[in-house]
């Protein structure tokens, strides 16, 4: 047996309007939009990974998910074009990543990051 894969279920009562924030902020793509449920997604396929943590590093509170991305800037630069106020960062972290948090509408902490070796500049 192996894990193919570990989905984020996310809860709002206006589906498509949470999926049209992460589709603005991270360029996702709809797969598949039945009303009450939007996924959202690349055609690339990504590891899986479970984080078990006590906080969020530095002091910061554990963010309900971790999203890394290859170009840090133009979500940042997504981000304040949508008005969503920067909770932490952006900073680069003594373990290697740049990052910084914001709220989506649910009001669910992101971790936005990249590894700073691999960011794309």
């Amino acid at each position: 047996m192996a894990v193919r894969r570990i989905v984020a279920d996310l809860w709002s009562g206006d589906p498509a309007a949470l999926a049209g924030f992460y589709r603005d902020l991270l360029g996702l793509d709809i797969l598949m939009d039945m009303g009450w449920i939007v996924t959202l997604g690349t055609a690339r396929s990504a590891p899986v990974q479970l984080t078990c943590a006590s906080e969020g590093g530095n002091g910061t509170d554990l963010p309900h998910l971790s999203i890394e991305v290859d170009d840090l800037d133009d979500v940042l630069a997504r981000a304040r074009a949508m008005m969503v106020p920067i909770e932490y960062g952006p900073v680069d972290e003594p373990w290697g990543v740049r990052r910084f948090f914001l709220r989506d509408p649910g009001g669910r902490l992101l971790n936005i990051l990249t590894h700073a070796d691999q960011e794309r500049t």
